[in-house]
């Protein structure tokens, strides 16, 4: 009797996976981590835009009544029942509030990178269409860390920095001068964009707006053929500066300046 209950006992008992034989089944697989849904991602944008803008509440509010408020008077003028307005104006205040989150979230996350280093570049890489981004930048000052960057499109050339120091105005007259040896006199239009708040700056969350409005002064094939050239004029930054070396921490040896 005790040895059934022995045996049941052990049938009974759980076999972990690595104990198990040749038959046995694979332990289940971890469940892959679930990602957050639409109106949890919505609830995290206006948070944040919220903490960055407290404007944005007010203007989305003021956006959603503004609109039912015009088309109950629109429904009411036309049907003479405000029902009709009441839903046509809820579902365009919808529309016009989530316009305003948009703007005021893109807004709030230029401000949040502003100061940060290669800030130009991320507000450049929003632009949709229009304008072929370099990845990296053209030109950099390996002790202050300026960089220029650079874009072509049918616009022409478009070579940006990221303030009006003196350090940045040199590397853009460096690369002003390594595009035009490249273009070879061509009339490809060279725009120099500093961004910044000053008089003749760009502000960076302005920066894809005015790039966007820029005049084509290219066609589709002539823009192809400026992108392809300048795409093998300068190599990687990266191979420039030898690895494991930073060079904003360099110092001169004094030793040798004594020699």
């Amino acid at each position: 009797m005790a040895r059934n209950d022995a045996t049941a006992a052990r049938a009974a008992r759980p076999q972990n996976a690595s104990t198990t034989g040749r038959g046995a089944r694979p332990a289940a697989a971890a469940a892959p981590e679930k990602k957050p849904g639409r109106i949890k991602q919505f609830g995290e944008v206006f948070r944040m835009t919220q903490e960055a803008d407290r404007t944005t509440l007010p203007y989305m509010l003021l956006g959603l009544f503004g609109a039912i408020v015009v088309g109950v008077l629109l429904s009411w003028l036309v049907f003479r029942s405000p029902w009709y307005g009441v839903f046509l104006g809820l579902a365009v205040g919808l529309l016009i509030a989530m316009f305003i989150l948009a703007r005021k979230a893109e807004l709030a996350a230029f401000t949040r990178i502003k100061d940060q280093p290669g800030a130009p570049l991320a507000a450049m890489q929003s632009i949709r269409r229009g304008w072929d981004v370099y990845e990296e930048p053209v030109q950099m000052d390996p002790r202050s860390q300026k960089m220029i960057f650079r874009a072509s499109g049918r616009g022409g050339v478009a070579l940006v920095a990221e303030d009006g120091s003196g350090t940045s105005m040199r590397l853009l007259d460096k690369e002003s001068k390594r595009v035009a040896r490249v273009l070879h006199g061509e009339p490809v239009p060279v725009h120099r964009i500093i961004v910044g708040e000053g008089e003749g700056q760009v502000p960076l969350h302005k920066l894809p707006t005015y790039m966007q409005r820029m005049q084509k002064a290219l066609t589709r094939d002539e823009s192809a053929a400026v992108t392809k050239r300048l795409s093998a004029l300068t190599p990687s930054i990266r191979s420039a500066v030898p690895q494991g070396i930073d060079p904003s921490r360099t110092r001169v040896s004094k030793r040798s300046m004594m020699r």
